[in-house]
């Protein structure tokens, strides 16, 4: 592990420092659940800080260890691309966490709008970004590394970025529930709809093939083909989840206990 975390810093030592920041205030927020009574949708308000503060920490090691095998990238300009916009969008979502407020989809008073407007267009910029970097894995050789590992990077690049857009059927809808209303009853931690449709299970799916992927690549099949079924199975599957709650239906349904039974 210390050798990993070495290699990691000196490879990109702004996204590897930025990392540890968004993992240790996803910690915090953590904490906050336990002692904040706070709700945003009947769900304690410091769970979406931390799960998009602890996604970005994944997100930022990932792209660090990815785009150190890129000749001639400018990695600067990419480090401050990802710290300041998913920076702003983390600190953004923690003040309405704090104030029991929504962040997504509050377009309550023309500042909000705005502001979630702009979340928007961070979020997008980065995945424009992170596409870029896939075209560049796909356009490049590299003859140092493992082929099933370059592909396992190209696809789950490719996967991120499909399922990262993906997060506009939720925005146009204003909602991330199909069939419902936002804050009905839901899986534990997660907090994914088991009454109503949830966009937001392909959504995680899908943008954590950029993880997923090449660490089963590298570790476990090694192997060309493998990668490919793997990474087209993965595919489905956040396909699969996506269409599902298109058509209104949770992922894990709500097993409600029929009375009748007990009498």
């Amino acid at each position: 592990m210390m050798d990993f975390l070495h290699n990691l810093k000196s490879r990109n030592e702004a996204l590897f420092y930025y990392g540890i920041i968004c993992l240790l205030f996803s910690i915090i927020c953590l904490v906050l659940v336990k002692f904040s009574h706070t709700q945003v949708y009947n769900v304690n308000a410091w769970y979406k800080p931390f799960k998009f503060a602890f996604s970005t920490f994944l997100f930022a090691w990932a792209m660090a260890w990815y785009c150190f095998y890129l000749p001639d990238f400018n990695i600067r300009f990419f480090n401050w691309t990802v710290i300041i916009l998913l920076g702003f969008e983390i600190i953004y979502i923690a003040l309405q966490a704090g104030k029991g407020q929504l962040s997504h989809y509050n377009v309550s008073t023309p500042v909000y709008s705005a502001l979630y407007g702009l979340m928007a267009l961070a979020a997008t910029l980065v995945t424009v970004y992170t596409a870029y970097i896939g075209f560049l894995f796909f356009t490049n050789e590299f003859p140092t590394l493992p082929n099933y590992y370059v592909w396992s990077i190209r696809l789950g690049i490719l996967i991120f970025v499909i399922f990262s857009f993906e997060g506009f059927v939720m925005g146009s809808r204003l909602s991330h529930t199909i069939g419902g209303a936002d804050g009905g009853a839901g899986i534990p931690f997660l907090n994914w709809s088991t009454k109503f449709g949830d966009p937001r299970i392909a959504h995680f799916i899908g943008m954590h093939a950029l993880q997923v992927l090449p660490l089963l690549s590298f570790y476990v099949v090694k192997h060309t083909k493998a990668t490919f079924i793997i990474s087209f199975l993965y595919g489905a599957l956040a396909v699969i989840t996506l269409l599902q709650a298109l058509q209104g239906k949770p992922l894990f349904k709500n097993k409600e206990v029929n009375e009748e039974t007990f009498k």
